[in-house]
Order: C-alpha cells, then sequence, then structure tokens
C-alpha cells in the first residue's frame, strides 16, 4: 500500500525513476481497487457505482502515466516509450539499469554512491 501511496503523492513528477516494484504495486493495487468497485456494484445491482468506477480511472489516469514515465527512465529510455505497445511492457519487466543515468539516481541504490535505498517494504 505504500507504494500505492507514493505513486499518488508524486502524481504528477515525471522526473526521477521509479523501480519495477513501485511501478507494479501500482498496476495492482488499482487493479483491485476498480474490480472491486466494479464487483461490489454488480452484487448490490447498483449502476451508479460503474460511474465511481469511471470517475476513479479518472482520478488515477495522470498517476499512471507519471509511474510509467519514470518507469521507462528507470531502464533508460525516454518516457514516450510508453507509447509503443509491446516495447513499453518489455521495458516495464526488465531490470533498472544500474547506477545513476541521465533521468537521476537508481531507485534501488545499486550502483550509486553515497544515495539512501528504499527499505521496509
Amino acid at each position: 500500500m505504500n507504494w500505492y501511496l507514493k505513486v499518488l503523492k508524486q502524481y504528477v513528477d515525471f522526473n526521477g525513476r521509479a523501480r519495477r516494484k513501485e511501478y507494479w504495486m501500482f498496476a495492482l493495487i488499482n487493479m483491485i481497487i476498480s474490480y472491486g468497485i466494479i464487483g461490489i456494484g454488480a452484487a448490490l445491482e447498483l449502476p451508479s457505482l460503474a460511474m465511481i468506477s469511471s470517475v476513479y480511472s479518472l482520478a488515477v489516469l495522470l498517476p499512471s502515466i507519471a509511474v510509467g514515465v519514470r518507469r521507462m527512465h528507470d531502464v533508460g529510455k525516454s518516457g514516450w516509450f510508453l507509447l509503443i505497445p509491446f516495447y513499453n511492457f518489455y521495458l516495464s519487466v526488465i531490470d533498472s539499469t544500474p547506477g545513476p543515468n541521465e533521468y537521476g539516481d537508481n531507485p534501488k541504490g545499486i550502483g550509486n554512491e553515497g544515495v539512501d535505498q528504499i527499505t521496509g517494504v
């Protein structure tokens, strides 16, 4: 859940890098919330929850794009690579570029000199 909240706090930050765990945990929790709202709406036969699901999807659109761009930066590519359908999926699952690259220091701390590592999750 911390990874999800971290992405929401950086909802318009297109600079820097996002590690795989941050990207995929956001995607997982986002999917659980979306399908949860739809499932509850279907179980309770409340079509108005479909509208709430749509509003939620619009609310997390910008954070989703931002974390995707930061993920592309983590592998050393431009954020525009999100527009290439299968290649962006490949880039989202490969390991990050070790050490700093043109987009910043490695968020894992691997290859960085004196950079704090993300711990605890």
